[in-house]
Protein backbone atom coordinates (compact mmCIF):
# COMPACT_ATOMS: atom_id res chain seq x y z
CA UNK A 1 0.00 0.00 0.00
CA UNK A 2 1.19 3.48 -1.07
CA UNK A 3 0.80 4.74 2.71
CA UNK A 4 3.12 2.21 4.13
CA UNK A 5 5.52 2.62 1.49
CA UNK A 6 9.19 3.37 2.23
CA UNK A 7 11.67 6.01 1.38
CA UNK A 8 14.24 3.54 1.99
CA UNK A 9 14.69 -0.19 2.14
CA UNK A 10 18.21 -1.96 2.98
CA UNK A 11 18.54 -5.52 2.61
CA UNK A 12 21.17 -7.05 4.52
CA UNK A 13 23.28 -10.02 5.59
CA UNK A 14 23.10 -8.83 8.82
CA UNK A 15 21.08 -5.48 10.68
CA UNK A 16 22.82 -5.48 14.20
CA UNK A 17 20.41 -3.74 16.45
CA UNK A 18 21.79 -3.45 19.29
CA UNK A 19 18.83 -4.24 20.77
CA UNK A 20 20.08 -7.02 24.20
CA UNK A 21 19.00 -10.35 23.06
CA UNK A 22 17.82 -9.19 19.49
CA UNK A 23 19.14 -11.59 17.25
CA UNK A 24 20.40 -10.08 13.89
CA UNK A 25 17.78 -8.86 11.17
CA UNK A 26 17.11 -9.17 7.94
CA UNK A 27 15.87 -5.88 6.59
CA UNK A 28 15.26 -2.33 7.66
CA UNK A 29 12.79 0.25 6.24
CA UNK A 30 12.83 3.86 6.70
CA UNK A 31 10.20 6.03 6.30
CA UNK A 32 10.78 9.92 6.63
CA UNK A 33 13.58 10.84 9.11
CA UNK A 34 12.70 7.23 11.26
CA UNK A 35 13.07 3.68 10.89
CA UNK A 36 9.78 2.69 9.66
CA UNK A 37 10.38 -1.42 10.49
CA UNK A 38 12.88 -3.73 10.88
CA UNK A 39 12.36 -7.94 9.55
CA UNK A 40 14.43 -10.68 9.95
CA UNK A 41 13.43 -11.93 6.58
CA UNK A 42 15.00 -10.37 3.92
CA UNK A 43 12.04 -10.20 2.13
CA UNK A 44 9.96 -9.53 5.08
CA UNK A 45 9.41 -5.23 3.81
CA UNK A 46 9.30 -5.87 0.23
CA UNK A 47 5.34 -5.17 0.61
CA UNK A 48 6.70 -1.02 1.67
CA UNK A 49 8.68 -0.80 -1.52
CA UNK A 50 6.80 2.16 -3.56
CA UNK A 51 7.56 4.07 -6.41
CA UNK A 52 9.50 6.44 -4.44
CA UNK A 53 11.99 3.84 -2.57
CA UNK A 54 15.26 3.54 -2.84
CA UNK A 55 16.11 -0.26 -2.48
CA UNK A 56 19.90 -1.74 -1.30
CA UNK A 57 19.90 -5.11 -1.92
CA UNK A 58 23.18 -5.62 -0.17
CA UNK A 59 23.40 -9.19 1.14
CA UNK A 60 26.92 -9.61 2.30
CA UNK A 61 26.86 -6.44 4.25
CA UNK A 62 26.89 -5.34 7.69
CA UNK A 63 24.60 -2.57 9.02
CA UNK A 64 25.21 -0.97 12.45
CA UNK A 65 23.89 2.01 14.05
CA UNK A 66 25.94 5.00 13.27
CA UNK A 67 28.52 5.97 15.65
CA UNK A 68 28.53 9.05 18.37
CA UNK A 69 31.98 10.67 19.00
CA UNK A 70 31.86 12.07 22.45
CA UNK A 71 34.41 14.07 22.90
CA UNK A 72 35.35 15.96 19.49
CA UNK A 73 36.71 19.05 18.24
CA UNK A 74 34.17 19.69 14.72
CA UNK A 75 35.12 23.35 14.89
CA UNK A 76 39.02 22.89 15.01
CA UNK A 77 38.64 20.45 11.92
CA UNK A 78 36.37 23.04 10.30
CA UNK A 79 39.49 25.65 10.90
CA UNK A 80 41.33 22.51 9.30
CA UNK A 81 39.83 22.43 5.87
CA UNK A 82 41.29 26.05 5.25
CA UNK A 83 44.51 26.16 7.00
CA UNK A 84 48.17 25.70 6.63
CA UNK A 85 48.57 21.54 6.68
CA UNK A 86 51.48 21.25 8.88
CA UNK A 87 50.26 17.79 9.72
CA UNK A 88 52.10 16.59 6.14
CA UNK A 89 55.31 18.24 7.20
CA UNK A 90 58.07 16.06 8.31
CA UNK A 91 60.62 18.65 8.97
CA UNK A 92 60.67 21.98 10.06
CA UNK A 93 61.77 23.11 7.55
CA UNK A 94 58.64 21.37 5.44
CA UNK A 95 56.67 23.00 8.24
CA UNK A 96 58.14 26.82 7.64
CA UNK A 97 57.71 25.98 3.77
CA UNK A 98 54.56 25.27 4.02
CA UNK A 99 53.75 28.91 5.97
CA UNK A 100 55.75 30.50 3.58
CA UNK A 101 54.03 29.44 0.83
CA UNK A 102 50.77 30.61 2.14
CA UNK A 103 52.53 33.95 3.33
CA UNK A 104 52.84 34.17 -0.64
CA UNK A 105 49.12 34.49 -1.41
CA UNK A 106 48.07 36.03 2.13
CA UNK A 107 47.58 39.74 2.65
CA UNK A 108 50.55 41.27 4.62
CA UNK A 109 49.64 42.00 8.09
CA UNK A 110 46.58 39.54 7.87
CA UNK A 111 46.52 35.83 10.08
CA UNK A 112 47.82 32.45 9.07
CA UNK A 113 46.84 29.86 11.14
CA UNK A 114 47.59 25.77 10.82
CA UNK A 115 45.76 22.50 11.36
CA UNK A 116 46.55 21.46 14.88
CA UNK A 117 46.40 17.88 14.08
CA UNK A 118 50.14 17.07 14.17
CA UNK A 119 52.54 16.08 17.06
CA UNK A 120 56.31 17.38 17.11
CA UNK A 121 57.56 13.86 17.43
CA UNK A 122 56.49 13.28 13.94
CA UNK A 123 58.77 15.93 12.90
CA UNK A 124 62.79 14.97 12.67
CA UNK A 125 63.84 17.32 14.91
CA UNK A 126 61.28 16.12 17.43
CA UNK A 127 59.97 19.52 19.00
CA UNK A 128 58.27 22.58 18.28
CA UNK A 129 59.04 25.40 16.30
CA UNK A 130 60.07 29.02 17.75
CA UNK A 131 59.07 32.17 17.35
CA UNK A 132 62.48 32.79 15.89
CA UNK A 133 62.01 29.90 13.34
CA UNK A 134 58.34 31.32 12.54
CA UNK A 135 59.71 34.70 11.55
CA UNK A 136 62.06 33.06 8.98
CA UNK A 137 58.72 31.71 7.34
CA UNK A 138 57.56 34.99 7.20
CA UNK A 139 58.00 38.25 9.25
CA UNK A 140 54.58 39.97 7.26
CA UNK A 141 52.18 37.89 8.90
CA UNK A 142 50.84 37.32 12.34
CA UNK A 143 51.52 33.48 12.58
CA UNK A 144 49.26 30.85 14.69
CA UNK A 145 51.16 27.37 15.27
CA UNK A 146 48.30 25.48 17.27
CA UNK A 147 48.90 21.68 18.21
CA UNK A 148 45.81 19.72 19.74
CA UNK A 149 43.65 22.02 21.91
CA UNK A 150 46.24 23.30 24.83
CA UNK A 151 49.47 24.60 22.97
CA UNK A 152 50.10 27.54 20.37
CA UNK A 153 53.47 28.53 19.16
CA UNK A 154 54.02 32.31 17.37
CA UNK A 155 55.64 34.08 15.78
CA UNK A 156 57.43 37.66 17.05
CA UNK A 157 55.19 39.76 15.01
CA UNK A 158 51.95 37.71 16.81
CA UNK A 159 53.67 38.33 20.42
CA UNK A 160 54.15 41.97 19.16
CA UNK A 161 50.67 42.40 18.54
CA UNK A 162 49.94 40.89 21.39
CA UNK A 163 51.77 43.05 23.04
CA UNK A 164 53.39 40.13 25.11
CA UNK A 165 57.05 41.16 26.72
CA UNK A 166 59.65 39.13 28.51
CA UNK A 167 57.73 41.28 31.41
CA UNK A 168 54.21 39.99 31.00
CA UNK A 169 52.97 38.62 33.93
CA UNK A 170 51.89 35.03 33.60
CA UNK A 171 48.48 34.03 33.70
CA UNK A 172 47.36 31.84 36.92
CA UNK A 173 47.44 28.36 35.25
CA UNK A 174 48.94 28.84 31.95
CA UNK A 175 52.05 28.94 30.59
CA UNK A 176 54.51 31.53 28.81
CA UNK A 177 57.07 30.25 27.25
CA UNK A 178 61.25 30.98 27.00
CA UNK A 179 63.83 29.26 25.70
CA UNK A 180 66.98 28.35 27.35
CA UNK A 181 68.21 31.70 27.84
CA UNK A 182 65.05 33.11 29.18
CA UNK A 183 64.17 34.58 25.93
CA UNK A 184 60.75 34.63 24.48
CA UNK A 185 60.27 31.52 22.11
CA UNK A 186 56.52 31.80 20.93
CA UNK A 187 54.94 28.94 22.57
CA UNK A 188 51.72 29.50 24.98
CA UNK A 189 49.81 26.99 26.92
CA UNK A 190 46.63 26.65 28.44
CA UNK A 191 45.02 30.00 30.24
CA UNK A 192 48.25 31.79 28.20
CA UNK A 193 46.50 31.05 25.03
CA UNK A 194 43.91 33.77 25.06
CA UNK A 195 46.59 36.42 25.48
CA UNK A 196 47.13 36.12 21.47
CA UNK A 197 43.84 34.25 20.55
CA UNK A 198 41.48 37.08 21.23
CA UNK A 199 43.12 39.23 18.65
CA UNK A 200 41.96 36.77 15.95
CA UNK A 201 39.62 38.48 13.38
CA UNK A 202 36.35 36.40 12.95
CA UNK A 203 36.68 34.56 9.66
CA UNK A 204 34.35 35.05 6.77
CA UNK A 205 31.01 33.25 7.83
CA UNK A 206 30.73 31.36 4.39
CA UNK A 207 34.31 29.76 4.35
CA UNK A 208 33.61 28.47 8.52
CA UNK A 209 30.51 26.84 7.29
CA UNK A 210 32.18 25.26 4.09
CA UNK A 211 34.82 24.37 6.53
CA UNK A 212 31.91 22.80 8.59
CA UNK A 213 30.36 21.07 5.69
CA UNK A 214 33.90 19.59 4.22
CA UNK A 215 35.00 18.45 7.62
CA UNK A 216 31.33 16.89 8.83
CA UNK A 217 31.37 15.00 5.68
CA UNK A 218 35.07 13.54 6.72
CA UNK A 219 33.59 12.13 9.91
CA UNK A 220 30.70 10.41 8.58
CA UNK A 221 32.89 8.92 6.22
CA UNK A 222 34.08 6.84 8.92
CA UNK A 223 30.69 5.98 10.24
CA UNK A 224 30.03 8.83 12.97
CA UNK A 225 26.91 10.46 12.74
CA UNK A 226 26.50 12.72 16.19
CA UNK A 227 29.58 14.58 17.72
CA UNK A 228 29.32 16.15 20.78
CA UNK A 229 31.81 18.93 19.96
CA UNK A 230 33.64 20.06 23.51
CA UNK A 231 34.78 23.14 22.94
CA UNK A 232 32.42 25.65 21.37
CA UNK A 233 32.85 29.87 21.51
CA UNK A 234 29.15 31.71 21.52
CA UNK A 235 30.63 32.74 17.85
CA UNK A 236 31.05 29.49 16.66
CA UNK A 237 27.48 28.77 17.94
CA UNK A 238 26.41 31.11 16.16
CA UNK A 239 28.14 29.63 12.99
CA UNK A 240 26.81 26.56 13.73
CA UNK A 241 23.44 27.44 13.75
CA UNK A 242 23.95 29.33 9.70
CA UNK A 243 25.53 25.58 8.91
CA UNK A 244 22.31 24.36 10.00
CA UNK A 245 20.25 26.67 8.24
CA UNK A 246 22.83 26.27 5.29
CA UNK A 247 21.54 22.40 5.01
CA UNK A 248 25.82 21.70 5.54
CA UNK A 249 25.65 19.40 8.78
CA UNK A 250 26.75 15.96 7.62
CA UNK A 251 26.55 14.75 11.45
CA UNK A 252 24.28 16.13 14.68
CA UNK A 253 26.24 18.13 16.40
CA UNK A 254 25.87 18.37 20.16
CA UNK A 255 27.56 21.45 21.88
CA UNK A 256 29.56 22.41 24.84
CA UNK A 257 29.92 25.80 25.24
CA UNK A 258 33.44 26.86 25.88
CA UNK A 259 34.13 28.22 29.30
CA UNK A 260 38.14 27.45 28.67
CA UNK A 261 40.30 30.26 29.99
CA UNK A 262 37.39 31.73 32.16
CA UNK A 263 38.50 31.69 35.85
CA UNK A 264 36.00 33.04 37.97
CA UNK A 265 32.03 32.85 38.83
CA UNK A 266 31.15 36.32 37.57
CA UNK A 267 32.80 35.80 34.27
CA UNK A 268 30.66 31.97 33.67
CA UNK A 269 27.36 34.21 34.42
CA UNK A 270 28.40 36.70 31.54
CA UNK A 271 28.62 32.99 29.16
CA UNK A 272 25.67 31.70 30.96
CA UNK A 273 23.64 34.78 29.84
CA UNK A 274 24.95 34.48 26.15
CA UNK A 275 23.52 31.24 26.33
CA UNK A 276 19.81 31.92 27.21
CA UNK A 277 18.40 32.47 23.80
CA UNK A 278 20.01 28.52 23.01
CA UNK A 279 17.44 26.72 25.44
CA UNK A 280 15.04 25.46 22.63
CA UNK A 281 16.62 21.96 22.05
CA UNK A 282 14.36 20.72 19.81
CA UNK A 283 16.36 20.66 16.84
CA UNK A 284 17.83 16.95 16.16
CA UNK A 285 20.57 18.00 14.00
CA UNK A 286 21.76 20.62 16.33
CA UNK A 287 21.82 21.78 20.22
CA UNK A 288 23.79 22.56 23.43
CA UNK A 289 24.51 20.27 25.56
CA UNK A 290 25.99 22.08 28.25
CA UNK A 291 29.33 23.56 29.23
CA UNK A 292 33.05 22.82 28.87
CA UNK A 293 35.31 23.44 32.09
CA UNK A 294 38.98 22.89 32.31
CA UNK A 295 40.73 21.77 35.17
CA UNK A 296 44.28 20.93 34.08
CA UNK A 297 46.38 20.62 31.02
CA UNK A 298 46.81 18.31 28.28
CA UNK A 299 49.57 16.48 27.56
CA UNK A 300 52.46 18.42 29.20
CA UNK A 301 50.52 19.95 31.63
CA UNK A 302 48.41 17.62 32.89
CA UNK A 303 47.93 17.58 37.09
CA UNK A 304 49.31 14.67 38.63
CA UNK A 305 49.86 13.19 42.20
CA UNK A 306 53.69 12.75 41.51
CA UNK A 307 55.98 14.69 39.92
CA UNK A 308 56.75 14.20 35.84
CA UNK A 309 59.51 11.81 35.11
CA UNK A 310 61.00 14.40 32.88
CA UNK A 311 61.17 17.45 35.42
CA UNK A 312 60.88 16.21 39.49
CA UNK A 313 59.80 19.23 40.14
CA UNK A 314 56.49 20.00 38.18
CA UNK A 315 53.39 17.86 39.04
CA UNK A 316 51.28 19.75 35.92
CA UNK A 317 49.23 22.77 36.03
CA UNK A 318 45.37 23.14 37.45
CA UNK A 319 43.83 25.61 35.29
CA UNK A 320 41.15 26.62 38.27
CA UNK A 321 41.08 26.93 42.28
CA UNK A 322 38.73 24.54 43.43
CA UNK A 323 37.04 26.40 45.32
CA UNK A 324 36.23 28.68 42.92
CA UNK A 325 35.39 26.05 40.67
CA UNK A 326 33.01 25.24 43.28
CA UNK A 327 30.98 28.21 42.42
CA UNK A 328 31.09 28.10 38.96
CA UNK A 329 29.75 24.67 37.98
CA UNK A 330 27.27 25.32 40.66
CA UNK A 331 25.95 28.65 38.85
CA UNK A 332 25.41 26.43 35.45
CA UNK A 333 24.09 23.32 37.12
CA UNK A 334 21.53 26.42 38.55
CA UNK A 335 20.67 27.32 35.63
CA UNK A 336 19.90 24.12 34.36
CA UNK A 337 23.04 23.42 31.98
CA UNK A 338 25.48 20.33 31.94
CA UNK A 339 28.61 20.62 33.00
CA UNK A 340 31.88 18.81 31.38
CA UNK A 341 35.19 19.08 32.82
CA UNK A 342 38.47 18.52 31.13
CA UNK A 343 40.19 16.62 34.11
CA UNK A 344 43.59 14.39 32.79
CA UNK A 345 45.99 13.95 35.53
CA UNK A 346 45.31 11.78 38.21
CA UNK A 347 45.71 14.90 40.80
CA UNK A 348 43.09 16.75 38.54
CA UNK A 349 41.01 13.80 38.68
CA UNK A 350 40.67 13.17 42.23
CA UNK A 351 40.21 17.34 42.68
CA UNK A 352 37.13 17.15 40.19
CA UNK A 353 35.47 14.94 41.82
CA UNK A 354 35.82 16.82 45.47
CA UNK A 355 34.46 19.66 43.41
CA UNK A 356 31.54 18.07 41.50
CA UNK A 357 31.05 15.93 45.45
CA UNK A 358 30.78 19.29 46.89
CA UNK A 359 28.45 20.46 43.99
CA UNK A 360 26.02 17.28 44.52
CA UNK A 361 26.03 18.38 48.61
CA UNK A 362 25.13 21.74 47.76
CA UNK A 363 22.23 20.96 45.05
CA UNK A 364 20.85 17.52 46.21
CA UNK A 365 18.49 16.22 43.59
CA UNK A 366 20.09 17.46 40.53
CA UNK A 367 19.42 15.33 37.29
CA UNK A 368 21.68 11.88 36.85
CA UNK A 369 24.91 13.07 34.37
CA UNK A 370 24.18 16.46 35.11
CA UNK A 371 28.22 16.63 35.89
CA UNK A 372 30.60 14.64 33.17
CA UNK A 373 34.33 14.22 33.67
CA UNK A 374 35.87 14.43 30.61
CA UNK A 375 38.99 12.39 29.86
CA UNK A 376 39.32 10.78 33.30
CA UNK A 377 43.10 9.93 31.76
CA UNK A 378 44.72 8.45 34.73
CA UNK A 379 41.87 7.69 37.38
CA UNK A 380 43.08 5.30 39.36
CA UNK A 381 40.62 2.30 41.31
CA UNK A 382 40.09 4.99 44.30
CA UNK A 383 38.80 7.57 42.21
CA UNK A 384 36.64 5.35 39.80
CA UNK A 385 34.83 4.02 42.37
CA UNK A 386 34.32 7.74 43.65
CA UNK A 387 33.19 8.62 39.94
CA UNK A 388 30.43 5.26 40.06
CA UNK A 389 29.56 6.39 43.56
CA UNK A 390 28.81 9.88 42.66
CA UNK A 391 26.99 9.29 39.34
CA UNK A 392 29.69 10.92 37.44
CA UNK A 393 29.96 9.95 33.80
CA UNK A 394 33.31 9.61 32.24
CA UNK A 395 34.19 10.08 27.99
CA UNK A 396 37.23 8.30 27.18
CA UNK A 397 39.67 8.99 24.48
CA UNK A 398 41.67 5.94 23.34
CA UNK A 399 42.72 7.70 20.07
CA UNK A 400 44.14 9.81 21.85
CA UNK A 401 46.10 7.72 23.67
CA UNK A 402 47.22 5.53 20.45
CA UNK A 403 48.50 9.11 19.03
CA UNK A 404 50.53 10.54 21.35
CA UNK A 405 52.17 7.86 23.70
CA UNK A 406 55.19 8.25 22.82
CA UNK A 407 54.94 12.23 23.92
CA UNK A 408 53.29 11.04 27.49
CA UNK A 409 55.91 8.73 28.03
CA UNK A 410 58.55 11.48 27.58
CA UNK A 411 56.51 13.43 30.01
CA UNK A 412 54.89 10.57 32.56
CA UNK A 413 57.17 7.28 32.14
CA UNK A 414 55.62 4.34 30.67
CA UNK A 415 54.12 2.85 33.70
CA UNK A 416 51.60 5.67 33.62
CA UNK A 417 50.94 5.94 29.81
CA UNK A 418 49.81 2.49 30.70
CA UNK A 419 47.16 3.34 32.76
CA UNK A 420 45.79 5.81 30.20
CA UNK A 421 41.75 5.29 29.78
CA UNK A 422 41.05 2.31 31.79
CA UNK A 423 38.36 1.13 30.13
CA UNK A 424 37.86 -2.62 31.25
CA UNK A 425 38.16 -1.16 34.91
CA UNK A 426 35.58 1.17 33.95
CA UNK A 427 33.14 -0.90 32.61
CA UNK A 428 33.52 -3.77 35.57
CA UNK A 429 32.64 -1.19 38.43
CA UNK A 430 29.54 -0.39 36.31
CA UNK A 431 30.17 3.11 35.47
CA UNK A 432 28.98 5.47 32.78
CA UNK A 433 31.29 5.55 30.07
CA UNK A 434 31.35 6.53 26.21
CA UNK A 435 33.57 7.13 23.77
CA UNK A 436 35.06 9.30 21.44
CA UNK A 437 38.23 10.52 19.33
CA UNK A 438 39.82 13.73 21.08
CA UNK A 439 40.46 15.23 17.69
CA UNK A 440 42.45 16.90 16.50
CA UNK A 441 44.86 15.36 19.43
CA UNK A 442 43.57 11.81 18.15
CA UNK A 443 42.18 10.36 14.95
CA UNK A 444 38.84 10.20 14.56
CA UNK A 445 37.17 7.19 13.59
CA UNK A 446 34.36 4.87 14.34
CA UNK A 447 36.05 1.60 13.70
CA UNK A 448 39.54 2.99 14.43
CA UNK A 449 38.32 4.02 18.11
CA UNK A 450 37.13 0.21 18.73
CA UNK A 451 40.39 -1.15 17.34
CA UNK A 452 42.32 1.00 19.80
CA UNK A 453 40.17 -0.14 22.66
CA UNK A 454 40.15 -3.50 21.96
CA UNK A 455 43.97 -3.93 21.65
CA UNK A 456 45.35 -0.73 23.21
CA UNK A 457 47.98 -0.64 20.60
CA UNK A 458 49.35 2.99 20.24
CA UNK A 459 52.48 4.11 17.79
CA UNK A 460 54.70 2.78 20.05
CA UNK A 461 53.23 -0.77 20.42
CA UNK A 462 50.25 -2.11 22.89
CA UNK A 463 50.16 -0.43 26.61
CA UNK A 464 48.20 -1.41 29.31
CA UNK A 465 46.87 -4.56 27.68
CA UNK A 466 44.53 -5.47 31.28
CA UNK A 467 42.48 -2.17 30.49
CA UNK A 468 41.36 -3.49 26.78
CA UNK A 469 37.92 -4.41 26.03
CA UNK A 470 35.59 -6.37 23.60
CA UNK A 471 34.15 -5.38 20.22
CA UNK A 472 30.67 -5.20 21.30
CA UNK A 473 31.58 -3.67 24.43
CA UNK A 474 34.01 -0.83 22.70
CA UNK A 475 30.23 -1.02 20.05
CA UNK A 476 28.01 0.21 22.88
CA UNK A 477 30.73 3.34 24.13
CA UNK A 478 29.90 4.46 20.41
CA UNK A 479 26.03 3.95 20.27
CA UNK A 480 23.90 3.17 23.57
CA UNK A 481 26.26 4.33 26.42
CA UNK A 482 26.80 7.18 24.12
CA UNK A 483 23.50 8.14 23.25
CA UNK A 484 22.31 7.89 27.39
CA UNK A 485 25.29 10.61 28.19
CA UNK A 486 23.61 12.52 25.52
CA UNK A 487 20.08 11.94 27.27
CA UNK A 488 18.55 10.52 23.76
CA UNK A 489 17.78 7.15 24.66
CA UNK A 490 14.49 7.08 22.89
CA UNK A 491 15.74 9.00 19.91
CA UNK A 492 19.06 6.90 18.44
CA UNK A 493 21.85 4.81 19.39
CA UNK A 494 19.82 0.78 18.26
CA UNK A 495 17.95 0.17 15.23
CA UNK A 496 14.36 -0.04 15.95
CA UNK A 497 11.27 1.52 14.87
CA UNK A 498 10.69 5.10 15.73
CA UNK A 499 14.24 5.78 16.25
CA UNK A 500 16.01 8.08 14.28
CA UNK A 501 17.41 6.65 10.67
CA UNK A 502 20.82 6.91 11.83
CA UNK A 503 22.88 4.17 10.69
CA UNK A 504 25.79 2.44 8.71
CA UNK A 505 26.51 -0.10 5.91
CA UNK A 506 30.17 -2.22 6.44
CA UNK A 507 30.52 -4.13 2.90
CA UNK A 508 32.67 -6.62 5.69
CA UNK A 509 31.40 -7.38 9.59
CA UNK A 510 33.53 -5.32 11.87
CA UNK A 511 33.20 -7.89 14.10
CA UNK A 512 35.34 -10.79 12.24
CA UNK A 513 37.98 -7.88 11.28
CA UNK A 514 41.12 -7.79 13.42
CA UNK A 515 44.69 -5.34 13.42
CA UNK A 516 44.74 -2.80 10.81
CA UNK A 517 42.03 -4.36 8.89
CA UNK A 518 39.90 -3.35 11.38
CA UNK A 519 41.78 -0.10 12.16
CA UNK A 520 41.22 1.05 8.96
CA UNK A 521 37.65 -0.12 8.08
CA UNK A 522 35.17 2.86 6.69
CA UNK A 523 31.31 2.05 6.13
CA UNK A 524 30.42 2.35 2.59
CA UNK A 525 27.44 4.29 3.48
CA UNK A 526 26.13 6.74 6.41
CA UNK A 527 22.98 7.62 7.09
CA UNK A 528 21.90 10.55 9.41
CA UNK A 529 18.15 10.68 9.43
CA UNK A 530 17.76 8.60 6.43
CA UNK A 531 19.60 11.01 4.34
CA UNK A 532 23.08 9.70 2.74
CA UNK A 533 25.66 12.11 4.26
CA UNK A 534 28.93 9.97 3.52
CA UNK A 535 30.80 12.18 0.37
CA UNK A 536 29.01 10.04 -2.95
CA UNK A 537 25.80 11.61 -1.02
CA UNK A 538 26.53 14.75 0.86
CA UNK A 539 23.26 16.71 1.87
Amino acid sequence: MTDRAADLLIRAGAVHTLVPGQPPQRALAVRGDRIAAVSPDPSGLDDRVGARTTVHDLPGATVLPAFDDTHTHLILAGYGAHDVPVQEARTIPEFLDLIRQRATTTPEGEWIRTTTNWQELNLAERRLPTAAELDRATDRHPVLVKRGGHNDVVNTYALRLAGITEDTPVPPGGVIGRDGDGHLNGRLVDNAMPLVERLLPDPDRARRIEGLRLAGGQYAATGIGTVRDCAVTPDDYAVLLAAREAGALSTRVRALISALGLTSKAQVEDLLDAMEDWRDGSDPWLRVWGVKFGLDGGLEAGATEEPYACDHAFSGTLTWDPDALVEAVEAVVRRGWRVGTHAYGDRAVRILLDVYERVLQRNPGLPAGTMVMEHGGLAGPEQRARAVALGVPVTIQQPLLHDTAEVEEGFWGPERVARLFPARGWLDLGAQVSAGSDFPVGQFGAMRSVWGMTTRQTVIGVKGPEHAITYDEALTLHTTQAVRLLGEESLRGTLTPGRLADLTIWDLDPALCHGDALRDLNPTHTFVGGLLVTPDGMR
